[in-house]
């Protein structure tokens, strides 16, 4: 009974914290100490970027989903990675802000041979709407209207649930941010480790972005050393890399197969 009721005051405060929107509240890693970031979602037996993915995400207990952002001709933002459609869509080519968003939403995205569901872009609202209060979002910025990316945002009051990844050399889109949304989070990546201290002199981020081709321990103590949590892309997605950067001390890991990592991460428990 009061394991029972521990846990429901616990979850209450999470989802209370999280939606909030305080980075300091945030509930800690839900597997073991590192957070797991569903790139595209998790996207192993649904199409990548779908609200599916997003949901799948949440309920497997990721930490995060990452999305991918652009912009149609009329000006809707939508997740999808690539900048034109071509490999989503059966028979279709183009670029995604050639397209109305009435165009795009009207063709199911291609899917696995004998799934009988149809599958379509979603929209910035309907993931923000999806993701409240459950998970965080890992936003990576293909394409940047800042003010009206932040408009919407801050309608869902979603502001420090969601970390920006956005290279240190886009400073008018990272000034922007600054501008229309001090609170924002946004999360540089500096790319080889000889420039992190630089960006994060110049930045002064909350968290960093990194990737297995440049990461390095010393990378994650100069990070660390300002309380600046670290988030990387695996390469190998295999328990033998896990290991080797959960050794290093990384915060976050972003990969294409989150229940692999989430089983490892609770065998380690």
């Amino acid at each position: 009974m009061l394991i029972t009721l521990f846990a429901f005051f616990f979850n209450a405060f999470y989802f209370f914290s999280f939606a909030q929107g305080s980075v300091e509240a945030l509930r800690p890693p839900k597997n073991g100490g590192t957070y797991v970031i569903a790139h595209r979602g998790a996207h192993q037996d649904v199409p990548e970027n779908t609200i599916a993915a997003y949901q799948k995400a949440i309920e497997i207990g990721c930490d995060f989903v990452e999305i991918d952002l652009r912009k149609t001709k009329d000006g809707k933002f939508v997740s999808i990675h690539n900048e034109d459609i071509d490999a989503y869509f059966k028979g279709k080519k183009g670029k995604v802000n050639s397209f109305l968003f009435s165009e795009l939403r009207e063709m199911p995205l291609a899917k696995k041979e004998n799934d009988t569901n149809d599958y379509f872009i979603p929209t910035l609202e309907e993931i923000l709407k999806l993701c409240k209060g459950k998970i965080g979002i890992y936003l990576d910025l293909k394409e940047a209207d800042i003010k009206g990316q932040v408009q919407t945002i801050k309608a869902f009051k979603m502001e420090k649930d969601i970390v920006w990844y956005i290279y240190p050399k886009e400073r008018e889109a990272i000034q922007e941010l600054k501008r229309y949304c001090p609170e924002c989070l946004v999360m540089p990546d500096p790319g080889n480790e000889r420039r992190l201290k630089k960006v994060l002199n110049r930045i002064k981020p909350k968290f960093v972005a990194s990737d297995m081709g440049v990461l390095t321990p010393t990378f994650l103590t100069t990070a660390h050393s300002q309380e600046i949590k670290v988030f990387v892309d695996d390469a190998a997605a295999n328990t033998n890399e896990w290991q080797k950067i959960i050794d290093w001390g990384v915060d976050g890991i972003q990969t294409n197969h989150p229940q692999e990592l989430i089983d490892f991460l609770n065998r380690k428990k």
